[in-house]
C-alpha cells in the first residue's frame, strides 16, 4: 500500500499572507492538528497547535508566514507506507505534507499517524511488541487537575508532549491537551500573565472521565481505540474504576505509564 491509498487529497491550507487569527480558528473549527501553508500550491511551511500557543492575543496581526515552519518530513504519493511511517517517527513528527514529487513540491495530500495505522489495519499488518506493557513510557510527564493553565502550558512546551494526564490525590482522573486549550481559547498562553486567562485551573478545561489501557491490553485494541477515537495518547493504569458501559473510560486509576500513537506505530516497525 503505497502513500496515495491512504492520504487526504486536497487538504485545507492557507496562504503566507493568512492572519494568525485565520489561522487559530482553522484549528479549532476544523479540528486540525496542523495546516500546510502554501504559495499558490507550492508548499512553504506547517503551522501546528503548539505554533499557535506561542502566538500572543496581541500579536494576532502576524501572518501564517511568521509562524511556519519547514517540514522535518515530505512524502510523495508512490512512497510505501512503511517508509512513510519510518520517515515519520524519524522526524518526530504526526502529519506530513505529500507532494506531487521531489521535484514538484505542488501539495496533493496530507497523511497522519492514524492514516498510516488504518493502512497497516487494512493491510494485515501485526506488530512486533504485542502489549501496552513492552512499549510504555515509564516515566510519565503529568499534572494535578489545581494547578494554573500557566504551569500546564510550560510543562506542554517544555517536555514537548501535546498532552498530559491529569491527576487528583496521585490518582489519574482526566487528560489536558493542546486541543483542550485551542478550543477552549486558552491559547496564546505563554504571553499572558497569571491574572489573566492563565489563572483558569486544569479542572475548568480537561477531559475526564478519560479512556485507558492496562499492561497486558494488546497493542491492536489501543490501536483501535486510538483510531476510533482520534486520540493521541493512552495512559497505562492499573486498578481502574470503570465508567458504567463505557468499559474503556476510567473515572480513577493508578498511572503507570503512557502510550502515544507513535508508540503504537512504532510497533509495528520495529
Amino acid at each position: 500500500m503505497n502513500v496515495e491509498d491512504i492520504m487526504t487529497s486536497n487538504p485545507v491550507s492557507v496562504s503566507l499572507d493568512t492572519s494568525a487569527t485565520r489561522v487559530r480558528s482553522i484549528l479549532r473549527d476544523e479540528d486540525f492538528r496542523c495546516i500546510p501553508v502554501v504559495n499558490g500550491n507550492h508548499l512553504e511551511g506547517l503551522i501546528t497547535r503548539g505554533d499557535m500557543l506561542n502566538i500572543s492575543a496581541t500579536k494576532s496581526n502576524i501572518e501564517a508566514r511568521g509562524i511556519m515552519k519547514k517540514p522535518k518530513v515530505i512524502l510523495t504519493p508512490e512512497m510505501d507506507i512503511f517508509k512513510a511511517a519510518h520517515n515519520i517517527l524519524s522526524a518526530v513528527e504526526i502529519q506530513a505534507p505529500v507532494v506531487e514529487s521531489n521535484n514538484n513540491l505542488s501539495l496533493v495530500g496530507i497523511v497522519s499517524v492514524v492514516d498510516i495505522l488504518r493502512g497497516f489495519k487494512e493491510e494485515g499488518a501485526e506488530p512486533h511488541k504485542k502489549t501496552l506493557g513492552d512499549i510504555k513510557t515509564k516515566n510519565v510527564v503529568s499534572c494535578d487537575y489545581q494547578d494554573l493553565i500557566s504551569k500546564v502550558w510550560n510543562k506542554m512546551d517544555e517536555s514537548g508532549y501535546s498532552g498530559l494526564p491529569v491527576l487528583k490525590n496521585g490518582k489519574l482522573i482526566g487528560i489536558i491537551t493542546w486541543k483542550d486549550l485551542i478550543k477552549a481559547r486558552h491559547i496564546s498562553t505563554g504571553m499572558e500573565t497569571e491574572h489573566g486567562k492563565r489563572s483558569i485551573k486544569v479542572e475548568k478545561v480537561m477531559k475526564t472521565p478519560t479512556l485507558v489501557g492496562t499492561d497486558d491490553m494488546p497493542v491492536e485494541e489501543a490501536a483501535n481505540l486510538m483510531i476510533a477515537n482520534d486520540i493521541g495518547r493512552l495512559p497505562v493504569v492499573k486498578n481502574p474504576v470503570f465508567v458504567k458501559k463505557e468499559p474503556n473510560r476510567s473515572k480513577e486509576s493508578e498511572l503507570v505509564g503512557i502510550v502515544s500513537r507513535e508508540d503504537i506505530l512504532g510497533s509495528y516497525i520495529s
